[in-house]
């Protein structure tokens, strides 16, 4: 394993503050829906995002990625942690305030057809936010929703077009432009790209770093697809059954990547070169129920190099590296 080099200096400040985030979903059964268990969907995840940066997440479904995006936006609500935007704690706001400051965090969603309204036409969908929040006259609105929808490659007739008159990639376009239309700092983008062609994923996704570049955006961006987080991404953090494993730069995290999960996930990306062979890390059993994790480190049960420690206490989720964090007890 090669030694990690020195992260480079970041100078810029934290625009996003996450910490000892959790959130668990009840599950309740009987005859008076009793709550009988819960599920540790996010348990304990701490990180920061600088502004203009794009922290990448991943992992496996149902590791609670997009559970920690729509906590951070209190679009549910969290058990436990707190989440800071600058020095507003998010987590304390009520009302008028929290209303205030959902101008400036935005979300894009996975499904763009099932977020859009479909008896709206998008350029309605898109200036709702502007009405709610009382920006602008309906004529300085309209002009603010054509402007919008031109920045995200969108023609000004389509502001009268309906949802189902759209192409997939399309839509996404709807849903970013939406986010976009009321000047946001920070949006979190949820698999925006999963459900796409892979040459239309690839104009989403151009059209969100120069989004970024012209706008000073901060995103946090969920995914499932490696290369897809690679291409966009500054740092990256890996997920595991509700817990984070690594974090790190990209360049760091795909040249010498510390936890045995992250490990397995990079060995499965695909070569475009069918003369060179990559080994696989296959790894062993079905991944956990977040109801009852098991005891210690999360990944033991399927990790090929557990000892029995893995299986007994849980690892510090620790700075062995400038910059490189990572919670195993084998990673040194």
């Amino acid at each position: 394993m090669t030694t990690a080099q020195p992260a480079v200096k970041n100078e810029k400040k934290d625009l996003i503050k996450v910490e000892h985030l959790k959130k668990y979903f009840p599950v309740r059964g009987g005859l008076f829906q009793k709550v009988v268990g819960w599920v540790q969907a996010v348990d304990d995840v701490s990180f920061t995002i600088k502004e203009g940066e794009t922290l990448g997440m991943v992992g496996e479904s149902g590791c609670g990625k997009t559970t920690v995006g729509r906590t951070m936006l209190r679009l549910v609500e969290p058990t436990g942690g707190s989440v800071k935007f600058g020095d507003t704690d998010v987590f304390s706001l009520r009302g008028t305030e929290l209303k205030e400051l959902r101008r400036k965090m935005q979300i894009i969603f996975q499904d763009p057809y099932s977020s859009l309204d479909p008896r709206m036409p998008i350029g309605e969908s898109v200036m709702e936010g502007l009405k709610i929040h009382g920006i602008g006259t309906q004529r300085e609105r309209f002009e603010l929703v054509i402007e919008t929808l031109r920045k995200v490659g969108l023609e000004d007739y389509h502001a009268r077009r309906y949802p189902h008159e759209f192409s997939g990639g399309q839509r996404q376009r709807i849903g970013i432009a939406r986010a976009l239309a009321l000047n946001p700092d920070f949006i979190v983008c949820d698999e925006p790209v999963s459900a796409l062609d892979v040459s239309i994923q690839s104009q989403v996704l151009n059209i969100l770093k120069d989004l970024q570049q012209n706008l000073n955006l901060t995103y946090l961006f969920i995914a499932h697809n490696l290369s897809v987080v690679e291409h966009i991404s500054d740092r990256v953090a890996v997920m595991y059954l509700g817990k984070m494993v690594e974090l790190t730069y990209r360049d760091e995290l795909f040249r010498n990547p510390l936890h045995p999960y992250t490990q397995a996930l990079m060995s499965a990306i695909p070569i475009a070169d069918p003369k060179v062979k990559r080994q696989h890390i296959i790894l062993k059993g079905d991944v956990p129920s977040p109801l009852n994790p098991p005891k210690g480190c999360r990944f033991h049960p399927r990790c090929p190099i557990a000892v029995d420690i893995c299986g007994e206490e849980e690892p510090e989720f620790k700075e062995l590296y400038p910059g490189h964090w990572v919670a195993c007890w084998r990673a040194e």
